[in-house]
């Protein structure tokens, strides 16, 4: 049935947008700050053992 073409790829676009929203939120609320905290924690380790 070609008449359904359109809305597969539709349903396919909008699915692929929601989960790429998803992901942006997810990544910028918990993944990406855990990877800040970690950096700053290892520059400040590294600060106190050069000073030693």
């Amino acid at each position: 049935m070609p008449q359904l073409l359109p809305f597969f790829f539709l349903n396919q676009l909008s699915f692929s947008f929601l989960v790429l929203a998803v992901l942006l939120y997810v990544f910028s609320k918990y993944i990406l700050p855990l990877f800040t905290v970690t950096q700053v924690a290892r520059m400040y380790i590294l600060k106190l053992g050069s000073k030693s």
